[in-house]
């Protein structure tokens, strides 16, 4: 589920997403993940990803998803499979920024001085760091959330004071089930 003007982490956390027939995983195979790619990061980054890339693209997501039921404080069982500690999830962010570092460098064209960035590794690696870099704000302040509606296994950044839930469709189905509960017979 690609939820609109969420950051890229929150985006990769929400590669597991719940409808009626279960939980399902966007990065289970290499065409879903060039695909998900290509919608929210880069069409050429996404068709140099290869079937070696997935298992990063799924630890960098499990560390991400469980610092987020820890920074959330996410009750729901189904959004918490991972096994990771926090600080296991912390070192796996740590070591994907580091696996592809980049370097700030001055270049000079047509006498205009200007700054790019560098970054070394494959595109995967490339990749990933970027998306764990751009974590780090999103993890350690950004208002993210936890969707409590039933059955999801969504997060998302807090956007307006009143929001509670990842979409309307949760929102509904919250409302639904509330209504259910206070009037089903005893």
């Amino acid at each position: 589920m690609i939820l609109p003007g969420e950051p890229l982490p929150v985006h990769l956390m929400n590669t597991i997403w719940a409808d009626r027939n279960g939980i399902h995983d966007t990065l289970a195979t290499l065409d879903s993940l060039r695909g998900w790619l290509a919608v929210v990061h880069d069409d050429a980054t996404a068709q140099r990803i290869t079937e070696d890339d997935i298992p990063y693209f799924h630890t960098l997501r499990n560390a991400l998803r469980r610092l987020a039921a820890h920074r959330t404080e996410d009750p729901r069982a189904r959004a918490t499979t991972s096994p990771l500690t926090p600080h296991q999830a912390v070192a796996i962010v740590n070591r994907t920024i580091a696996q592809s570092p980049t370097s700030p460098q001055l270049s000079l064209a047509d006498n205009t001085l200007s700054s790019t960035a560098i970054s070394k590794g494959t595109p995967a690696t490339q990749t990933l760091a970027a998306f764990a870099t751009q974590s780090i704000p999103v993890l350690a302040t950004a208002p993210l959330h936890a969707c409590l509606a039933p059955a999801c296994v969504i997060y998302f950044t807090k956007d307006h004071p009143r929001r509670e839930w990842c979409s309307t469709t949760c929102g509904n189905r919250a409302r639904a089930a509330r209504h259910y509960n206070r009037h089903k017979p005893t």
